[in-house]
């Protein structure tokens, strides 16, 4: 099989083109891929597949006619990326499958529409936050209360006032079970200035990652919270560089950069 790898702020992922829907991408050949030393090495798998040729998302087949079936890096589905949307519709373009305007992308989370900016950015339509309640992260034994946000996909952020490069994220930080059943991402934050906010994030599924889509809007909200606002325009500081979050009042979008840096020819098998 094909494969191509691309990375949107240091998330990175290998792209799987599989038109037809035909290939039977599995959890376990996921896991193998994005393993960093048996395989090539990612946060997650962006599986592209026109959407009428998948079960799931067929419906959407008259406004979007790719389907980002993404996974995590072991394996398992996630309904929306954020990170992994802007590398996809990258993908779509410099393969010549769509074209360098606006259109849609339909993931499990719901039909995103896509844009392409005059200095090559790739902004995302990530429709509107909703905010579910308060919950409570813990890393290294220290309680930190945030908002439970859905993307689309759960998130918990929380601003914090210890400094978040300090933090150890090598291990999946506590969080309450029964308001997240299915995991969550957890994102940490500290404000710092006008509009701005310093995150790091451990990924449901993949661990800590350089960044992370959603999760950067999911912070943006958090953070606009803390001043009792609910719309403006965020920059976020990720470990792999710097997005745009620009929340409305009746949707959300994310800016930044997306590049292919790799093609080749998958020998892996399950």
């Amino acid at each position: 099989m094909r494969f191509f790898k691309g990375h949107g702020t240091e998330n990175d992922f290998v792209i799987l083109p599989d038109p037809g829907g035909e290939a039977g991408v599995t959890a376990a050949l996921v896991a193998k891929i994005c393993d960093r030393r048996a395989g090539i090495g990612a946060d997650g798998v962006l599986v592209v597949t026109r959407t009428k040729e998948s079960h799931e998302v067929s419906e959407h087949a008259a406004v979007a006619e790719w389907f980002m079936d993404y996974r995590n890096a072991d394996g398992s589905m996630a309904e929306m990326c954020g990170n992994g949307m802007r590398v996809f519709a990258r993908y779509l373009i410099d393969a010549g499958l769509e074209h360098s305007g606006e259109f849609g992308v339909a993931t499990r989370g719901g039909v995103r529409k896509v844009r392409v900016e005059p200095n090559g950015d790739i902004t995302v339509d990530m429709g509107k936050p909703v905010v579910l309640g308060e919950s409570v992260a813990t890393v290294g034994g220290h309680e930190y209360p945030g908002l439970h946000i859905s993307m689309g996909n759960p998130h918990l952020a929380c601003a914090i006032g210890d400094p978040v490069v300090q933090l150890d994220l090598t291990h999946q930080p506590g969080f309450d079970p029964g308001i997240f059943p299915n995991g969550v991402n957890i994102e940490l934050f500290n404000p710092v200035g006008t509009s701005r906010a310093v995150m790091r994030v451990y990924e449901r599924g993949c661990g800590e990652t350089r960044s992370c889509g959603t999760g950067t809007v999911a912070t943006a909200v958090a953070a606009a919270a803390l001043s009792g606002d609910t719309t403006g325009t965020w920059t976020i500081e990720v470990p792999g560089g710097t997005v745009t979050v620009i929340l409305e009042e009746d949707t959300s979008y994310l800016s930044g950069p997306a590049v292919i840096v790799a093609s080749g020819e998958l020998m892996l098998a399950e």
